[in-house]
């Protein structure tokens, strides 16, 4: 990874963390988060973070159980 990837996904992953703190605070339902999660992933490209989408992040948070993915 170039220092410009690495820079694309340190500010996905800043600001998916917002996003993901807005969802726990009720300021954001699961499905704009996951909108808000495509846009950034448009936006930034990151190369590690479009291996985990935001599904696959809850459910290791345990916040969801597969079948809800």
């Amino acid at each position: 990874m170039n220092a410009a990837q690495f820079e694309r996904e340190r500010l996905y992953q800043a600001t998916l963390a917002v996003g993901r703190e807005m969802l726990r605070r009720n300021l954001l339902t699961d499905g704009e988060l996951a909108i808000f999660d495509t846009k950034m992933r448009e936006k930034y490209k990151p190369s590690l973070g479009s291996l985990y989408p935001v599904e696959v992040l809850d459910f290791l948070d345990n916040k969801a159980f597969p079948s809800d993915i």
